[in-house]
């Protein structure tokens, strides 16, 4: 990717952002392009939907040195398909203790959903009530949560695995990226 490579660099707002700030370098490479998208929010899926093309970008920012073999989901089993939209994921690792707001991307992935999880079935459902509680004035969100491994696991578990054009060497997929090309 040419971002990394001319040394585009990550820049946090403030040094809580533990969220944002690789969404952020993220949608300055898809403005730079011109790629339009639907602005992301919270606790959409994916992050950046395409607006020309049937595809969708789930960012995950990751510390390095640190949690690598697997990642927070956060209600979404990672899929290769949402509501008609092929879905990539977008793996960027960054240093664990940059010195200031702005840092480097170390490496990236992008891969096919389906790499993390062919099984497109599942059906996610979270259930809140309101009622719990002595006084009844407690919400009880029931929110699932779920641990996936990482591109930098899964291909490490088996080594006969290559990674192609964000595809696993053997993989079935349900189709293929129109070609977005991140400067």
């Amino acid at each position: 990717m040419n971002a990394i490579r001319d040394g585009k660099l990550i820049e946090r707002e403030k040094r809580n952002d533990k969220e944002f700030h690789f969404q952020n370098w993220f949608k300055s490479r898809l403005d730079v392009i011109g790629e339009n998208y639907d602005s992301p929010g919270r606790n959409t899926y994916p992050d950046f939907k395409l607006v020309r093309h049937t595809e969708g970008y789930e960012l995950k920012g990751l510390a390095y040195p640190g949690r690598e073999a697997d990642y927070d989901c956060n209600s979404q089993v990672p899929c290769g398909e949402h509501n008609g939209r092929q879905v990539f994921y977008v793996f960027g690792r960054y240093p664990t203790k940059p010195d200031g707001n702005r840092y480097p991307v170390l490496d990236l992935v992008i891969c096919h959903g389906s790499f993390l999880n062919a099984d497109n079935t599942y059906i996610h459902k979270n259930k809140s009530f309101r009622g719990f509680g002595s006084y009844g004035d407690i919400l009880v969100r029931d929110r699932k949560m779920y641990v996936a491994p990482t591109p930098f696991a899964r291909n490490r578990s088996d080594p006969r695995r290559v990674i192609r054009n964000g595809f696993a060497s053997g993989q079935a997929t349900a189709g293929g990226s129109t070609g977005t090309a991140l400067p």
